[in-house]
């Protein structure tokens, strides 16, 4: 049995034709209309306090609630004006202030439904205020009530919504002035739509440019974190790349003595041969394992160092060379010297020779102090420079932020402590401490 399988798409227009570009923008639009202005109009929005309302003390307390205060006020104008301007006295014209009051107030909660509110609102003011001499189809209070409720409205939504307001305003102005607007009234349509149009763009640019600041700052904020990982990953290549001499050395002792000890002994038993066999082999492939993962870190442009990696009795050469560019230093050690593990040396270099360079780049002209303590469990290292005499010809330098990046890696792989910092007389401070096991001392000395 042969199963056929139909497909069947649905006609895009009435007669199966795919509608026209025209069709569909205008399908978006009204899509976007409903969007903004009727799905949940009356939804509870209420608006919240500004970030300022948080400082203590004083009116500080209450500075939060300033846009809601604003917004009463233009409220309390557009109920003044009404009452001022409607026709007679009493009830009718109280009730037109409150339909001017009502839908500025009803923006602190319900934003979209206050402009509905005010355009109801604005209807029946002109029908029980009398229309005598009134302008039509907005009353001067109605006018000041519809104008406050778009602008507030449109700071609290967003562009597409004031786009819409307005042209629903100019709707509404329309049928009202062709349908109902008799030829006592005067109409008031085109300033309510010169002066909405002007305060719509005003808040549209402010939206555009707040949405473009905050645009940028994500985007500086991704680019830090990327820039900051990618200083990580950097410095720890370039610890990987020094510390390869350093275990590559160790490994090929390793298989060397292991290859030479079946000589030194006479008539070795059979088992010793095949257990220095067994770590030759190991050796051996550990160090092509270890130039393997070496060559996938490694640059393109990366070459291999001649010469061996620095320690800290190489240390005295690197000072010599600061103060030939500028920097007095000077050094102090305290403790009982001894030969470290090459790692932990070639760390403590690398450490004092950042430290220096960040001297040298942020406080030109300035003096330094190189404190290295030979402690039990351990190494301490203390760099620390004053601040840059303050006639310096040399402008500080910003850097990279490379430096302190660097330095923590290399302390946090052996273990260690850091601690980086500005000093009370405006100088900075790198203190740490390199752990170094006892039996790892005597193994190295040995």
């Amino acid at each position: 049995m042969t199963e056929t399988t139909h497909t069947q798409t649905a006609p895009a227009g009435a007669a199966g034709r795919p509608r026209s570009p025209e069709w569909r923008l205008a399908g978006d639009a009204l899509r976007g209309l409903r969007q903004d202005l009727f799905d949940d109009a009356f939804a509870y929005r209420p608006l919240p306090r500004t970030a300022a309302g948080d400082r203590p003390g004083g009116l500080g307390r209450h500075s939060g609630w300033t846009p809601h205060a604003v917004v009463v006020g233009l409220g309390g104008l557009a109920m003044l004006v009404a009452l001022a301007s409607t026709a007679g006295s009493g009830l009718p014209s109280l009730l037109c202030g409150l339909l001017a009051l009502g839908p500025v107030l009803l923006t602190l909660v319900r934003p979209v439904g206050a402009f509905w509110a005010s355009l109801g609102a604005t209807t029946l003011a002109s029908v029980v205020g009398g229309a005598t001499g009134m302008d039509w189809p907005w009353g001067p209070g109605s006018f000041v009530s519809h104008l406050t409720v778009v602008t507030v409205v449109a700071i609290r939504t967003r562009p597409r919504t004031a786009a819409w307001m307005w042209v629903l305003t100019a709707v509404y102005g329309f049928v009202a002035d062709t349908l109902l607007g008799w030829d006592r009234y005067t109409t008031d349509v085109a300033p309510m739509l010169i002066l909405s149009a002007l305060v719509l763009l005003v808040v549209t640019v402010r939206h555009t440019r707040r949405q473009a600041q905050r645009e940028v700052t994500e985007q500086r904020t991704v680019t830090a974190e990327e820039r900051s990982r990618r200083t990580l990953l950097e410095e720890r290549t370039t610890i990987a790349r020094e510390l390869h001499d350093v275990v590559a050395h160790h490994m090929s002792v390793v298989a060397i003595q292991a290859e030479a000890a079946p000589y030194r002994v006479e008539n070795p038993p059979e088992e010793l041969e095949k257990a220095f066999a067994t770590i030759r082999e190991n050796a051996v492939a550990a160090l092509t394992e270890l130039r393997r993962v070496l060559g996938v870190v490694r640059a393109e442009d990366y070459e291999a160092p001649d010469a061996p990696q620095p320690t800290l009795a190489d240390l005295d050469r690197l000072l010599a060379n600061v103060r030939q560019a500028g920097l007095g230093v000077e050094k102090a050690v305290t403790g009982a010297v001894r030969e470290l593990p090459q790692g932990v040396e070639l760390s403590a270099y690398r450490i004092v020779q950042e430290a220096l360079s960040n001297s040298l780049r942020h406080a030109p002209g300035a003096d330094a102090r190189v404190e290295i303590g030979y402690v039990l469990g351990g190494l301490g290292l203390r760099v620390v420079n004053g601040p840059p005499p303050a006639p310096h010809l040399v402008k500080p330098s910003p850097g990279a932020g490379h430096g302190i990046t660097g330095m923590r890696e290399r302390v946090a792989m052996l273990n260690g402590e850091m601690t980086a910092g500005p000093t009370a007389d405006g100088g900075y401070e790198v203190t740490v401490f390199l752990p170094v096991p006892a039996a790892a001392v005597i193994e190295d000395g040995a």
